[in-house]
């Protein structure tokens, strides 16, 4: 696999003894969605911007197209696009000015994809950023970030704040249109039936590490949500202890336990180390995966 970003043992802090990055690694190869998740503080801002330079890692390396962005910023720039919920355009540009500034800037820059995308947007190029709505200009940002059909593409939460409607469309042109042409997409959100709808694989960061790099498929297959009765021989520790178990929530009549293992294969250990015949095992959905394993105790 041809890795287009790789993470490799990244730390940062931005006070000295807390981490908000522990040692983080992880790659994309060409072609690859991958929604990244995480709470608040997690640390994926602060993977995006290493990412694209503008933090520089305090220990680790990453790796862009084989290059670091730190050292070669404008060849790594040039092949990538870069959208977030707080990026700002100029206000006093009207949007075809923008587009005209970001055609000088890219020379790969595709003339027919971003009239595509301004049709579909239905972005006036007289009007001026500043009078747009937060949708219509995050719709410009993603333009000017994908009209030169990037290698890779980085979304920092880049439809936070949207409604469902324009989310819904923002995210599968961003994703959908590059992706058919070969390009690699990290993206990140708390909307976690985007990311099931539109990743093929999810890396979730907890208190700065990777808790779980899985492709979907994987993850409707290979784990599964047990509900355990809260008895005398059952404990926390004693699910925890159990292979594969990665998490255990406790809930008011029932332990919720998260197993790296298909539904049929944890209730079978279950029944063998606690003679529970009664647990509920099934097949876990990501949301549920997000709530149990940050939710509950690693």
């Amino acid at each position: 696999m041809t890795e287009v970003l790789a993470f490799k043992d990244i730390h940062r802090a931005y006070v000295r003894g807390v981490n908000v990055l522990h040692g983080v690694s992880f790659s994309l190869g060409r072609g690859e969605v991958v929604g990244l998740l995480g709470k608040n503080g997690a640390g994926k801002t602060t993977l995006m911007r290493i990412a694209m330079g503008m933090l520089e890692a305090q220990r680790g390396t990453v790796q862009l197209f084989g290059l670091d962005p730190r050292r070669e910023p404008l060849a790594v720039k040039r092949r990538l696009g870069y959208v977030s919920e707080e990026q700002i355009l100029p206000p006093f540009l009207s949007v075809g000015e923008a587009i005209a500034l970001h055609r000088r800037l890219f020379p790969t820059w595709d003339d027919d994809l971003a009239s595509q995308l301004s049709a579909r947007f239905c972005l006036s190029s007289r009007a001026k950023i500043g009078t747009l709505s937060k949708g219509e200009a995050r719709q410009v940002a993603l333009l000017c970030a994908a009209g030169h059909r990037p290698e890779l593409l980085l979304l920092d939460e880049p439809a936070g704040g949207l409604d469902p409607v324009i989310r819904r469309e923002f995210l599968e042109t961003a994703i959908d249109l590059l992706n058919e042409g070969g390009t690699t997409i990290l993206f990140s959100s708390h909307y976690l039936f985007d990311v099931e709808r539109l990743a093929s694989r999810v890396v979730m960061l907890h208190e700065g590490r990777v808790l779980l790099d899985s492709g979907l498929d994987d993850l409707r297959e290979r784990y599964a949500l047990a509900w355990v009765p809260q008895r005398g021989e059952v404990t926390r520790d004693g699910l925890l202890a159990l292979e594969g178990c990665l998490a255990v929530r406790e809930r008011t009549d029932a332990w919720h336990a998260v197993f790296q293992a298909d539904p049929r294969r944890t209730g079978a250990l279950l029944k063998q180390e606690f003679g529970i015949s009664d647990a509920r095992c099934r097949a876990i959905a990501l949301e549920e995966m997000f709530i149990e394993l940050l939710g509950g105790q690693l």
